[in-house]
């Protein structure tokens, strides 16, 4: 008889990972399957001297259990790096540093399963079964009360760009894959990056640098009206809490939208010390050489074709402030235009036990959960229903703090209500909105419509 879990967690990412390294010390039955043999974060944009946007305590655990012996500061120590990055002095870890210590992390839990292709879900009326394939082409089955999605995202193009990477394979890569293929970027005579967020910065970044040595022309296009810098502002940041995600979860599915796209610039701007690292590399360039580079804002790609005489790619922009269209020349295109999540295949059989909202989208409630029971749960796929908390690193943590005390029916990890100063809706008249858990001075009643 196949046995019954307590929770099994498909696809094994950071916030998977981290749900897992939180269930270890726990009396909870857990495994976690991912198709790929080992745990890999973006090693297509494993650039050097990258970072990660948030401070080191948004590491796997230690939002939710600061004496985890999974947390990052931890695994300085077991490395013997605690004193060189106190010495360094940033909150920001290297990105190859939190992959590795992601990697730390994953390499001593027991409940990972690596190699295992999640082919069906399906649920018997008392469990989900869960049907995945391993290299030997051998099926297996597992049960289990409680499903965690931790699947990711998956890169996005614009449709131009996507029949271009159809027709013409090779003329356009996704970031995703920049590291692969930059030495064929360099070598190519002239590159197009596409898209305004940390991953187009970084790429357009690296390029410049080599853009006299390896003479080709680098140009930048984004559809965004500036290259907006990500803003850590505190009232801002606070709006990555458990506040602003009950106020966001309220809203309107239109409104919802609406501010999903007003505030791309809070999590997908870029660094505003790679903003000025790019324009003082620029202008250390200039001062021996022109630098072969444009920079084009509010211009959206509209059309994009292949010219097999010329062997380019024929880019058609428009700038959305003029109208003004004109055509584009490049022998190569990044898409630096970032992830969308997808809902798996092998959901298929239990469509009909999932909320969908009138977007075919997971109608996500509150508590992360996509179905009547309660049982299936989401990680990283509620940017609609629960605005900037979804994708940040930060806030995973405490959201699968929720998750845990949805499995075990008790909270073994404090879950806070109240982070925030401030308040992101009108409290009734009168009211006072403190109730002891928020910080000292937040939450009081306001009488006043200012």
């Amino acid at each position: 008889m196949t046995t019954t879990h307590d929770l099994i967690g498909i696809g094994i990412g950071p916030f998977n990972l981290g749900l897992a390294a939180l269930a270890d010390p726990l009396d909870l039955d857990a495994v976690f399957l991912d198709a790929r043999d080992e745990f890999r974060w973006h090693p297509g944009m494993m650039l050097e001297g990258a970072t990660i946007q948030v401070p080191f305590l948004a590491d796997l655990v230690t939002m939710a259990d600061p004496t985890s012996p999974f947390s990052f500061l931890n695994h300085l120590k077991a490395t013997g790096r605690l004193y060189p990055f106190y010495i360094r002095e940033s909150f920001y870890p290297l990105r190859a540093e939190y992959d590795a210590y992601c990697r730390w992390v994953a390499g001593q839990l027991g409940t990972l399963r690596w190699g295992r292709e999640v082919v069906s879900v399906e649920h018997d009326g008392e469990a989900w079964v869960v049907r995945s394939r391993v290299a030997s082409s051998e099926i297996e089955v597992r049960r289990a009360r409680h499903l965690v999605l931790g699947t990711g995202t998956a890169p996005t193009m614009p449709a131009p760009l996507r029949a271009l990477a159809e027709a013409q394979p090779g003329a356009v890569l996704h970031s995703a894959d920049f590291l692969p293929r930059r030495a064929d970027l360099l070598a190519s005579g002239s590159v197009t990056v596409v898209g305004s967020g940390q991953s187009a910065a970084e790429i357009y970044r690296d390029l410049l640098e080599e853009v006299h040595e390896h003479d080709y022309r680098l140009d930048w296009v984004t559809r965004s009206p500036r290259f907006f810098p990500m803003e850590y502002t505190k009232l801002t940041l606070e709006m990555t809490s458990p506040e602003y995600a009950d106020h966001f979860h309220a809203l309107p599915m239109e409104t919802r939208d609406r501010l999903g796209r007003d505030q791309r610039s809070l999590y997908k701007g870029i660094s505003g010390d790679l903003v000025d690292d790019i324009y003082d590399t620029l202008y250390r360039k200039s001062v021996t050489a022109p630098v072969p580079t444009t920079l084009l804002t509010d211009t959206a790609v509209v059309g994009a074709g292949w010219d097999a005489v010329a062997e380019e790619c024929v880019l058609r922009l428009r700038h959305a402030q003029t109208g003004q269209e004109v055509e584009r020349r490049t022998q190569t295109v990044v898409a630096a235009t970032g992830y969308a999540p997808q809902v798996p295949a092998f959901l298929d059989p239990v469509r009909d036990r999932i909320r969908w909202d009138a977007r075919g989208r997971f109608a996500v409630a509150r508590d992360y959960t996509i179905d009547a029971e309660r049982t299936l749960h989401v990680l990283n796929a509620e940017d609609h229903t629960h605005g900037i908390t979804a994708p940040d690193l930060g806030f995973a943590a405490w959201r699968n703090s929720v998750v845990l005390a949805s499995v075990l029916g008790r909270e073994v990890y404090p879950v806070e209500r109240r982070i925030a100063f401030q308040e992101f809706g009108l409290p009734a008249d009168g009211a006072d909105a403190s109730d002891g858990t928020a910080p000292s001075g937040a939450g009081r009643g306001w009488t006043e419509d200012a």
